[in-house]
């Protein structure tokens, strides 16, 4: 770490603890652990911390599982009541160089709950609200461009919650225009790869597939559209006021906006990994190339608030303590927002942000494309697992489930035996 970057993360630390020094007195919270200082975890924590001697068998297990689903390497984070117990890279984060607890990952559709967060901290401050109209005359998204191009009424129903929950009336039936570049530049004739501005004209220039508010059908667009919500009612870039206003209050300094290949990567990220039988594909760009999968056959960076968040599994975790609702670490959003982003409805419901949040206590967050393959787990009991790997494998989404026993078992034999310590404030 130079010393430029050791300076801009104290700097952002400081500004992160009075951020949360100010949430903690506005709620009025106790501020028992706000008065201590969050180390920066990316570059404090090792593997050796996180020695696993007492935990009999955890790493046989962890690494049973990376075998029989192909995955180069994991990094795997366990908190329990806002406390970071274990924090451990597992394979290799590149060729050659093992995984460190510290190594930054593409973590996919995670990203959609930092937004959700994003939109959450924007209605408490009355700058918009989840029943605000997106798009049309009046809309938040009110621009001359998107108006003309509106091919069907029921776009003017849609609204920041509808977008929120996948309740749009947008349809993966027509094509998934995030994930669709290179035919949507053949289709138009478009030389240079669309803006989201474009893909918003693509988009609205679409039927709805059914009433906004009446039915679910999980959509990256529908992200990407609050993504330009969260620029048009902050005036600021979606990275800038996400990083200034979610992340650094919550602790987190090394959360970034992914590139779309090898050569873009940040100095401590990984590189991703396709299963073996993954075949070339054309570059996104249209350029006539076959690309790895995994870096260049989709543009990530796109995705924006959709998809295309990097962060370490630790940090990840410090997120979720800081929106779980436990007084353990200041939570940088209300009760009134943990609640309703957590709130249950029934089965065929989306959550705010989680893919699925049970009566139980029980929430859920996944995410996975070409070389990654993420899982966010918060139990009843306090818990909260989070795992990534930088392979992906012929399961796709599927892979959560597997995941998700991984943690079953592993909880049912290992969480009384963690060390009591919380590694957030380099406690050990």
């Amino acid at each position: 770490m130079t010393k430029k970057n050791r300076i801009l993360a104290a700097v952002l630390l400081t500004l992160a603890v009075l951020a949360a020094i100010a949430v903690g007195s506005s709620s009025g919270k106790k501020d028992v652990s706000i008065r201590r200082i969050p180390v920066d975890l990316n570059q404090t924590l090792t593997n050796e911390i996180s020695d696993t001697s007492v935990l009999d068998g955890f790493d046989r297990h962890v690494k049973d599982y990376m075998t029989f689903w192909g995955l180069k390497g994991v990094s795997l984070s366990v908190m329990r009541n806002d406390s970071l117990l274990f924090s451990k890279g597992y394979g290799l984060a590149d060729n050659k160089v093992p995984m460190k607890p510290g190594n930054i990952l593409r973590m996919a559709s995670v990203s959609k709950l930092i937004t959700a967060v994003g939109i959450m901290i924007l209605q408490e401050r009355g700058q918009l609200t989840l029943k605000d109209q997106v798009f049309g005359p009046g809309g938040i998204l009110d621009d001359s461009l998107f108006n003309a191009a509106i091919a069907d009424s029921l776009y003017m129903k849609i609204t920041v919650e509808d977008l929120l929950r996948h309740k749009g009336g947008f349809s993966k039936k027509g094509g998934d225009p995030m994930f669709a570049t290179r035919s949507l530049m053949i289709q138009n004739r478009w030389k240079e790869v669309p803006t989201k501005e474009q893909l918003t004209v693509v988009q609205l220039s679409r039927p709805l597939q059914f009433e906004p508010g009446t039915w679910q059908d999980y959509s990256n667009y529908g992200y990407l559209a609050l993504s330009m919500v969260i620029e048009k009612v902050t005036g600021m870039p979606y990275e800038d006021f996400i990083q200034e206003n979610v992340l650094y209050p919550s602790g987190c300094v090394n959360f970034k906006i992914a590139g779309n290949y090898y050569a873009d990567k940040y100095p401590d990220e990984v590189r991703y990994f396709v299963q073996k039988d993954d075949e070339p594909v054309d570059e996104f760009n249209n350029s006539g190339r076959k690309v790895t999968r995994s870096y260049g056959g989709n543009n990530v960076t796109g995705l924006s608030g959709a998809g295309a968040w990097v962060g370490s599994t630790p940090e990840l975790a410090l997120l979720v303590a800081s929106i779980d609702g436990k007084p353990e670490v200041p939570d940088i959003i209300s009760k009134e927002s943990v609640d309703a982003m957590t709130e249950y409805f029934d089965p065929e419901t989306f959550s705010l942000g989680w893919n699925d949040t049970k009566p139980t206590g029980e929430w859920t967050r996944t995410g996975t494309f070409a070389g990654t393959s993420a899982l966010v787990k918060y139990f009843p009991d306090g818990e909260c697992w989070v795992f990534i790997a930088n392979t992906s494998t012929y399961k796709g989404p599927g892979l959560a489930k597997f995941t998700t026993e991984l943690f079953d078992k592993l909880r049912a034999s290992y969480s009384s035996k963690f060390p009591l310590r919380n590694l957030f404030y380099g406690e050990d």
